[in-house]
């Protein structure tokens, strides 16, 4: 750990690249408290109160609280990373992708454009829907309307903002992993999530001051918290050896081969893409369902097909 510190500040493109990004992230905490105009930010505050413990507070956390309070950067990584997998999975099924992917830089050039396309529709898909949603929901505290000016100037606006942002964001990662130290999507993931860690462990704090949980609530928390960690790292790092077997060969009067050994197979090959898709699909067809509640054009026009 001593050696990696000294390296980082000894290294000259090494503490370039961890200060690049750290700048970009700092972009990215920035974009998330600009809100979208037209919303009101006080219904809002009390709605995400309101709704922390449900489905929408799992969705904002992976946002960073952007969700939430509307911000341009609402909609976050999602689009991007349910495009990603969704062309991975295709490049399976699909022979011209197939066939693309084995192109090298530039197959994978091309893929990166497509991805980029799915992922703009996917955007717009959700910011229209969430517009939707915002427009037709009265759950805050009082009745109080989220949105200031319902109507298709709203929509526009909000699916412009909302889109725009995701392609910003697209973009700030992309920048972290050809630029700055890799892995930029999952840095702004994690950023999101780990942004909110302050304001829980005050909070805890709180309610250990005034009562409502006790020390020995506050033990068991924090040994769980160890036992969860110390169980995913025990997992990522397991695997199973396959043994290989190479067979005896003789040249001239000498005998090569007969050893073994192994190849090492991870217990989790997926990481946590799955459950990464799995949110982000939950998500898309969340925000895309007040788009086909009764009343709207496009159940209209699937009632009049019907």
């Amino acid at each position: 750990m001593e050696n990696a510190l000294k390296n980082l500040f000894a290294v000259s493109d090494l503490r370039n690249r961890v200060l690049f990004t750290l700048a970009l992230l700092g972009v990215y905490r920035v974009g998330n408290h600009i809100p979208t105009p037209g919303v009101n930010q006080e219904a809002l505050r009390l709605f995400a109160d309101q709704a922390a413990s449900s489905m929408f507070g799992l969705y904002n956390m992976f946002t960073g609280g952007s969700l939430a309070r509307v911000t341009i950067f609402a909609l976050g990584v999602m689009p991007y990373i349910s495009s990603s997998i969704i062309i991975q999975l295709l490049t399976v099924v699909w022979p011209y992708l197939e066939r693309i992917s084995k192109e090298g830089e530039l197959g994978r050039r091309k893929i990166t454009q497509y991805t980029r396309y799915l992922t703009v529709v996917l955007a717009v898909v959700q910011a229209f829907g969430y517009a939707i949603w915002l427009e037709r929901s009265t759950e805050a505290p009082g009745g109080l309307p989220l949105v200031f000016d319902p109507g298709w100037g709203f929509r526009m606006m909000c699916v412009l903002t909302l889109t725009t942002g995701t392609m910003f964001v697209m973009w700030l990662g992309e920048q972290i992993t050809e630029r700055g130290i890799g892995n930029g999507m999952s840095l702004l993931i994690f950023a999101g999530i780990v942004v909110n860690l302050p304001n829980a462990i005050i909070g805890t704090f709180d309610q250990l001051q005034t009562g409502q949980i006790g020390p020995l609530r506050i033990l068991f928390l924090l040994a769980m918290a160890v036992v969860v960690i110390a169980a995913i790292v025990f997992v990522e790092r397991g695997h199973r050896r396959i043994v290989v077997q190479y067979a005896k060969r003789v040249v001239g009067r000498r005998q090569y081969g007969g050893s073994s050994t192994h190849i090492p197979l991870k217990v989790n090959t997926g990481g946590v893409i799955p459950v990464i898709f799995a949110s982000s699909i939950l998500s898309f067809f969340s925000m895309a369902g007040p788009l086909f509640e009764v009343g709207t054009w496009p159940r209209r026009i699937i009632d009049q097909v019907a």
